[in-house]
């Protein structure tokens, strides 16, 4: 294993990130009527993987020192700073985002990420919110172990794979938080047809909408084809037509 002290002397945090011309952002967002994120996006697990190497990684969060975790101190320290700029200027939300799931559980134990990813995620919600902004968060595979969590620390909306965890197993959460898309990019988009897309938005419609609380989203990746992508936003707006003006 790598040594974090020796380690440490060879990471920049790249200050200059907290000179952002905050009147550029401003007129910015005052020329368009369109939601506007701040174009920052914390990644503290993904960011450690990046400089330390997966298997490295797991193994400081299986016997974390405290050189480790002066340094994830450090890290979310540097991160709130830039949440902060960004919460000062007039954009409506700002976000974050960390791949936590395989494809079919937590990469860490959950009792570990409440540990040590929980609060550093409340922190970032408690800027925005501070601030009068939204809150979103990104995270692929299944993650339905930490959505409790999510919902307890104030994210306003998730971006997840629903299709790994299924619209079903997340429905208790319904109207407690927004669900941004997704609708399946493994298999439906890529090899799916319409209506069997159709039927997915329907499933994710059935289970997860209370009169809102979904955005329609779909990632149209290489491998999409087209006419599942049209059919995503056909199918959500018959959807949301109907409901709102039944």
């Amino acid at each position: 294993m790598h040594d974090w002290t020796a380690d440490r002397g060879r990471i920049h945090f790249p200050r200059e990130w907290l000179t952002l011309d905050r009147d550029a952002v401003n007129r910015d967002c005052a020329a368009t009527d369109r939601f506007a994120f701040a174009m920052a996006c914390p990644r503290p697990f993904e960011q450690m993987q990046f400089l330390r190497g997966s298997e490295e990684l797991y193994c400081d969060l299986a016997d974390p020192t405290p050189e480790f975790l002066g340094f994830m101190r450090e890290l979310h320290a540097f991160y709130c700073e830039v949440l902060t700029v960004w919460a000062r200027t007039d954009v409506d939300a700002l976000r974050f985002m960390d791949d936590w799931g395989s494809q079919r559980s937590l990469l860490i134990a959950p009792k570990l990420w409440r540990e040590l990813f929980k609060p550093m995620y409340r922190d970032f919600v408690q800027i925005a919110h501070s601030h009068g902004k939204k809150f979103f968060m990104h995270s692929d595979g299944y993650i339905a172990a930490i959505y409790p969590d999510l919902v307890e620390i104030g994210v306003d909306a998730v971006n997840s794979q629903l299709f790994c965890m299924d619209a079903a197993t997340l429905a208790p959460h319904a109207g407690q938080i927004t669900f941004w898309g997704e609708i399946d990019r493994q298999h439906l988009l890529p090899e799916g047809t319409p209506s069997d897309i159709d039927r997915a938005v329907r499933h994710v419609h059935h289970h997860l909408w209370r009169d809102g609380g979904c955005i329609a989203q779909c990632e149209f990746g290489p491998a999409a084809r087209p006419e599942n992508v049209r059919e995503v936003f056909a199918a959500w707006n018959e959807l949301t037509t109907l409901k709102l003006h039944a």
